[in-house]
């Protein structure tokens, strides 16, 4: 297979060689090469794997304005207890992504 490269990034892969601008290349590449691969010391690689998020990423609570909304009507409906929608949504979030 062929990767055409462009920037270090692979922009098409085909089985045959065609003529191409001057400021792209051909390179050989694995069978399973893709656009989203890139050139790394002169090789056609797959992209790195993303970093994984961070806990101050992953545990997000709902905006200020829509927490004090649930809080608002929890009060106003009399059930600010553990079964209304304010508790369950932020316990939600703490139980997916517990502190580390």
């Amino acid at each position: 297979m062929k990767a055409l490269i462009s920037n270090n990034n692979v922009v098409d892969v085909v089985e045959k060689e065609f003529e191409v601008h001057e400021s792209l290349i051909w390179m050989d590449c694995p069978v399973d090469c893709t656009t989203d691969w890139i050139v790394k010391d002169g090789v056609v690689s797959s992209p790195p794997e993303p970093a994984p998020l961070s806990y101050k990423v992953l545990r997000r609570y709902p905006e200020v304005g829509n927490q004090l909304d649930m809080l608002y009507h929890a009060i106003e409906a009399g059930s600010l207890d553990t079964n209304s929608e304010f508790f369950t949504t932020l316990k939600a979030v703490k139980d997916a992504h517990p502190k580390p």
